[in-house]
């Protein structure tokens, strides 16, 4: 049996001589910051993603525009588009118009989305799935799923409804 990777979080000079380059947290956003339950919210067409992405932003100089791949909770599937929403990707109530031929969130696209599949191809796991795909894109390591142009920022959200919670990772 083949021993897998494992990651270690650690500081960055301590990631010296590792087999792989270090990933920086760049920023997390935690979410439901305006009421507890998503049937509560003054704006029902948003959610605790919302508040997640909101708070990520607050906390780093980087922009959605930097982003290179993000991989997106898909437990419900307009879940998955609302994170785009949320994240900035596109305007609040134009996910439609973003997504609707797949150019801007195909594997060679601008914006790749849920490279390996989302939770529909490597389980329930709420979140670990997610993260482990943006690290393996970002070593550029996923094989046929690949991104062409190796990913320097990532941007994972997962959750949905009432709580929520995202993360910015870089290679920069």
């Amino acid at each position: 049996m083949r021993r897998r990777d494992r990651g270690i979080v650690s500081r960055r000079d301590a990631a010296e001589g590792l087999p792989r380059h270090p990933l920086t947290v760049e920023s997390v956003g935690p979410g439901v910051f305006e009421r507890a339950t998503w049937d509560q919210r003054s704006d029902i067409t948003t959610m605790a993603a919302h508040d997640a992405a909101a708070a990520l932003w607050l906390n780093t100089t980087l922009t959605a525009a930097d982003v290179d791949t993000a991989q997106l909770y898909d437990g419900f599937s307009f879940l998955t588009v609302m994170w785009l929403e949320a994240l900035g990707f596109c305007e609040h109530g134009a996910v439609g118009e973003f997504i609707e031929d797949g150019d801007r969130i195909a594997l060679n696209a601008p914006l790749p989305i849920n490279t390996s599949g989302g939770q529909l191809s490597g389980g329930r796991l709420h979140g670990m799935g997610f993260l482990h795909e943006a690290s393996v894109q970002m070593w550029g390591e996923g094989g046929d799923r690949q991104v062409p142009r190796t990913p320097e920022v990532v941007a994972v959200g997962v959750g949905g409804g009432p709580v929520a919670g995202s993360m910015l990772l870089s290679s920069r």
